[in-house]
């Protein structure tokens, strides 16, 4: 019974050690095997990444500041609305 218990054991610290050492995280070389961190960023590609989400976050607000201009409906464009209004007013009720 001891012994069962010494295989599982074992086999379980197998397992999890393999699984560990397949996702790159045995930290053995020193290239990125997919798993580990991307190299550090230099100060030049911070300062272009700065810049580059600030002229996003620009470009977005100058977006939602120029509301689209609609123009003027004519009299008859407005006496069709009405009309269609009144219709759909009159099916709900229905």
């Amino acid at each position: 019974m001891r012994s069962m218990k010494v295989v599982t054991l074992l086999l379980a610290i197998a397992l999890s050690a393999g699984s560990a050492l397949a996702q790159g995280k045995g930290g053995h070389g020193g290239e990125d095997k997919g798993g580990g961190r991307p190299p550090q960023m230099t100060q030049q590609d911070r300062e272009r990444m700065r810049n580059d989400m600030r002229d996003a976050s620009r470009d977005r607000g100058r977006d939602r500041e120029r509301p689209e201009r609609q123009r003027p409906m004519t009299r008859e464009e407005r006496a069709k609305l009405r009309q269609d209004i009144q219709d759909a007013n009159k099916d709900l009720r229905r």
